[in-house]
Order: structure tokens, then sequence, then C-alpha cells
């Protein structure tokens, strides 16, 4: 059993919910004031006097082993808040025969041609995401053939997943004014013209020269 070095107001609560009791409750088992418990509450950082310290002493010390469990749990320290999941991109590299699909983006100063690509929420498949975004995005029906894999994007700093996807049917329009300049299928042989060479995940390029 662990001993408690010195008590407060926050371990004194502690005890109470550690008990599952009221404080009403709580200040009768103990047999003080129910203005006692209800300044322990008020005052989390300020140490009971020392008749109090014994008195808790005694509570815990009695206390069945499941409710010295509960206390014991509740003073652990709080974890450290777990980082913010890293924002994830699903990217469709959608080929055509020999062309491949892209969409010119707005940007605040210039325009730049991508992969067609959408949000993934916590939870999302990334496949999913991918298809849905492409159709949302191009009014383009695709399937998918396999994941390409997962990077930090070098220049936005969010997870980007690719995945690789196969035309199946619809007319590629822009559907998405608001983000999109245009959308156009590109010859493989000219990709780089719209997206230089090392801005591209090599797996990608890997996979359209096996295409």
């Amino acid at each position: 059993m662990n001993v408690i070095d010195a008590w407060d107001g926050r371990k004194a609560c502690a005890l109470q919910q550690a008990f599952r009791m009221t404080q009403e409750a709580f200040a009768d088992h103990l047999g003080v004031s129910v203005r006692t418990v209800g300044k322990w509450h008020a005052e989390p950082d300020a140490a009971p006097r020392p008749d109090m310290q014994q008195i808790l002493d005694t509570a815990y010390e009695r206390a069945a082993d499941t409710v010295r469990h509960r206390f014991n749990l509740l003073l652990r320290p709080s974890p450290a808040a777990t980082p913010a999941q890293s924002l994830r991109v699903a990217i469709a590299v959608v080929l055509r025969g020999t062309e491949v699909l892209l969409v010119c983006r707005r940007g605040d100063d210039n325009l730049s041609w991508q992969f067609p690509a959408g949000m993934c929420k916590p939870g999302a498949a990334v496949t999913s995401v991918a298809v849905q975004e492409t159709h949302a995005e191009t009014g383009v029906h695709v399937s998918v053939r396999e994941e390409l894999g997962t990077r930090v994007h070098p220049k936005t700093g969010v997870l980007a997943s690719y995945v690789l996807c196969d035309y199946l049917a619809g007319e590629a329009s822009n559907l998405d004014a608001v983000e999109n300049m245009d959308v156009a299928w590109v010859p493989l042989a000219s990709l780089t013209r719209f997206i230089p060479a090392e801005n591209i995940y090599p797996p990608i390029l890997s996979a359209l020269e096996a295409a």
C-alpha cells in the first residue's frame, strides 16, 4: 500500500472520488462537516489541518483494495497530451492509357499542376478518399490499382499518401472552381513539363514507367 506523505485538497477529493461518494456521504464517512469537504474542492492546493491529515490517513488505510487502487490511479500524473494527428491527404495518380490526370491549383501568386487530392478525416481509408476526391474534383470515376506509399510532403509538411488508380468513366472537367483553375489529361511523356521531376514522389515515377 502506498503511503501518503501529505494530503492536500486535491488528494482528499481524489479519495472521495475513489470511494465513489457524494460530498455529504464522504463527510459522514470521515466524521467531518460537509463544509470541510467543500473547502477541499474549493482549495485543491491547500493542506488540511494535522488532525484532518490523520483522519484522511485512517480512511485511506482502512479502505478496500479496490478503493486504494482507484485512488492511486487518480493520482497518477496525466500523460503528456497526445500530439495532434498529422494532417493526411490522399493523392490519386490516375492513369488512362498513356495519360495521367492532373488538376491546376489556384495559388496565392501562381498556378501549379498537381494530382487530384483530398484531405483524409480521422479513420477514413486513404483509397476511398482518393477515389471520392477524384470524382468530386474532376467528375472522373476511378478504381484503385495499388497504394504507392506515404511521405511527409517536402513543401506542405502534411502526410501525403499516394494511390495509383485506373480510369473507369467520366469526362474530366473542373468541378471545384474555387480550388482549381483547370483539369487535364496529360501524356506521361510530358508529365515533367507540368510537375518538375524532383517534386514527384519517386514511387510514382517508377509506377508510371512500368505502366
